[in-house]
């Protein structure tokens, strides 16, 4: 058996949210490359603690949800201040449209789906990124509190999708009871809706992986969790107005999603880490539209910032089973 098939076969340690899922799904795809590649190398982004929590195949189906957006080149703002400025001015405008959306409510028997459209890197994890063609995937994420050992499951369709039209459960060995790893509705409202409070709540649960500051790990805890969940409206407003509070976050002006649309963009810099995320939101409605993950690595010959992945959130709705679709997206 080889080391990667050995991975594969390992039970994860714990599960984690869908967009801290990339991180580890590069590990995986190195370990495969480093036992196929004549002449294999390590980039930067090997972290041999890691490997262990995302070994199991399940979980291995899980970590491929979670490539971040669009095909074009990095995007550029303005001067670090000045985006600055436009971020923290932007994220309240954001949470005061998000304060005054619906209240959708959602009960321990249901369960959160999200329809995504995904592109990611098809090339080798040990050269340069070529991103594949558009695919879709869904999520059933379960309202129970648990604990649980399997929190949700996974569905991909579509050309380049991995383990196409499969149903993957989202597990780990151990249950887990609603936080973090298992963000269900209930548990959400149950967070301080103080931005302050939040933020140093945030602070806490957040896991920096090798090279990552708290704050970047911050920054991509909320986007797992607007991103991937259904939550009350006052929750998803001091989720926006403690990502304000972050140093570091700026605004770029015009950002396009999976799906080709325009919107503003979010994103946090820290010089040092390899990766940065971007949420994009309609410019006219300040909806979440999608996001976009990009990556430097010159040990892979990737010199400048580089487009790695690219999604856009196309349905979020409340069913009440695993397999479950919406009217709009079953009609499709």
């Amino acid at each position: 058996m080889s080391e990667a098939e050995e991975l594969l076969s390992t039970p994860a340690e714990w599960d984690l949210p869908p967009e801290r899922h990339r991180h580890f799904k590069d590990v995986l795809m190195q370990q495969i490359d480093h036992d196929t590649a004549v002449t294999p190398r390590r980039s930067r982004f090997w972290r041999p603690a890691v490997l262990v929590p995302l070994a199991s195949a399940a979980l291995t189906g899980a970590l491929l949800v979670t490539l971040s957006v669009d095909g074009g080149g990095p995007a550029t703002g303005p001067a670090p201040s000045a985006a600055a400025a436009g971020a923290s001015v932007t994220l309240n405008r954001i949470a005061t449209a998000a304060m005054a959306s619906d209240t959708v409510r959602v009960r321990d028997d249901q369960f959160v789906y999200v329809r995504t459209l995904v592109r990611e890197n098809t090339g080798s994890f040990t050269g340069p990124i070529r991103l594949g063609a558009a695919h879709t995937e869904e999520r059933w994420t379960s309202q129970d509190p648990g604990p649980l050992r399997v929190t949700g499951w996974i569905r991909a369709s579509g050309k380049d999708a991995i383990m196409p039209d499969q149903m993957i459960p989202v597990e780990s060995p151990d249950p887990r009871p609603a936080g973090v790893d298992h963000p269900t509705y209930r548990w959400l409202a149950s967070l301080p809706t103080d931005p302050d409070a939040l933020l140093a709540r945030l602070r806490k649960e957040a896991r920096p992986v090798e090279g990552e500051s708290r704050d970047q790990a911050v920054f991509s805890l909320i986007g797992d969790l607007i991103g991937g969940t259904v939550m009350p409206p006052a929750n998803a407003a001091a989720f926006y107005q403690a990502a304000a509070k972050l140093p570091g976050v700026r605004e770029i002006p015009d950002a396009v999603d999976a799906a080709g649309r325009h919107g503003i963009a979010i994103t946090l810099d820290d010089t040092g880490f390899a990766t940065r995320d971007e949420w994009i939101f309609d410019k006219e409605t300040l909806a979440l539209l999608g996001s976009r993950f990009y990556i430097t690595d010159p040990d892979r010959g990737i010199t400048t910032e580089t487009l790695a992945g690219t999604s856009a959130v196309m349905e979020t709705a409340v069913v009440g089973g695993k397999g479950e679709v919406p009217a709009r997206a079953a009609a499709r």
